[in-house]
This record gives C-alpha cells, structure tokens and sequence, in this order.
C-alpha cells in the first residue's frame, strides 16, 4: 500500500480499527468470563454489545465510500490481546486477576482512542462530516468505557486488591498497617484526569 493521500491514510486507518474491533469481539466474551466481580463482568459485557456496534459502523461507513473494509490485520491489537490472553490463564486472588483485566482492557482503550481521534480529524480535514459524526460516536463509546473501567478500578478493585495483599502482609509478617488510605498505583488507575 502507498500512501500517496490523507484520504487513502484515513481509509486505511479505519481498516486497522475494523480489524481490531473484530479481534475484540472474540476477546471479550472471554474477559467477562474471567472476570469475578459483577461490575466489571458487565463492564465487559456492555462493551461487547458496543464493539458490535462499531463494527456496524465501520462497514456503514465502508459501503458509503464503495471499499472494502477487510484484508488488514491490526498488528497491535493483535499484541495486545495476546498479552491480555496472559491474564486470562493467570491463576490467584481474584481481585487481583480483575485488576490485571482492567489494566488489559485500558491498554485495549487507549490504542482505539488514538486510532478513532485519527480516524474523526481525518474525516473532517476531507469533509466527511457524516463519516466524521459516525467515527465520533465511537470515539465517545472507547473514552466513556475507558472511564468506566477506571472508576471500577479506583473504586473498589484495586482498593480491594491492594487491601487484600495489605492483609496478606500482615498475616505473613504478624503486623498492622495501621489502616492508611490504601491505593492501587496500578496501570489500570490515571489520575489527574
């Protein structure tokens, strides 16, 4: 493939992000699975439900344009998914495990965040203002799951985690922590945001 246009550019980003959203309809099902607490295993659900629709919009958008959206591997979600399938064969204290899935997914996020933000000022600096709303849509689905999973996070996964290895500290050590606020530095915890 040249890239011999913005528009050629755009095109092929979006089939990198076709590609990666179909590698995560199989992935996710599997994360909810893994995951034990229920927030997060619907978390993962309600994602799957919307990755579907990302899809539909992608092949919207792909028709719209007379291409075809397939015959591109997104290499990193590829990656990616490989090192969240590592998770999923991890064995230990649960919350743990859901920590690491968090951490897993955002790493998921973050990379279509930046493709579909491409993907929407592309379409726009082309004047494909229809393309650009529908992208945008989807751009405002990844960051709202993006916060969701980091309000579970900072809320009660990696509290809980973190206080769970506090307890193991303790019981292995005979000592108290003394109660201080516990927070997870976790990956899957941004602050400042």
């Amino acid at each position: 493939m040249k890239l011999d246009s913005l528009r050629t550019l755009w095109i092929e980003e979006m089939r990198d992000l076709y590609s990666a959203e179909n590698q995560l309809l199989k992935a996710l099902p599997k994360m909810a699975k893994k995951a034990t607490t229920p927030e997060l295993k619907e978390a993962f659900e309600t994602h799957l439900e919307e990755t579907q629709g990302h899809v539909d919009r992608l092949e919207e958008i792909f028709s719209k344009l007379a291409k075809k959206p397939g015959g591109k591997t997104c290499k990193a979600m590829k990656g990616l998914i490989e090192e969240g399938s590592e998770v999923l064969e991890e064995e230990g204290e649960e919350l743990a495990c859901d920590a690491a899935l968090i951490a897993a997914a955002q790493k998921v996020e973050h990379y279509e965040i930046a493709g579909y933000g491409s993907a929407v000022t592309f379409a726009k600096l082309l004047g494909d203002n229809e393309s650009a709303r529908l992208l945008a849509m989807t751009l405002d689905e990844e960051e709202r799951a993006d916060k969701k999973l980091t309000a579970i996070a900072e809320s009660t996964i990696n509290i809980d985690a973190a206080s769970g290895a506090d307890d193991d500290e303790t019981r292995s050590s005979g000592r108290s922590n003394g109660g201080g606020g516990r927070r997870s530095s976790s990956s899957s915890s941004r602050r400042g945001r």
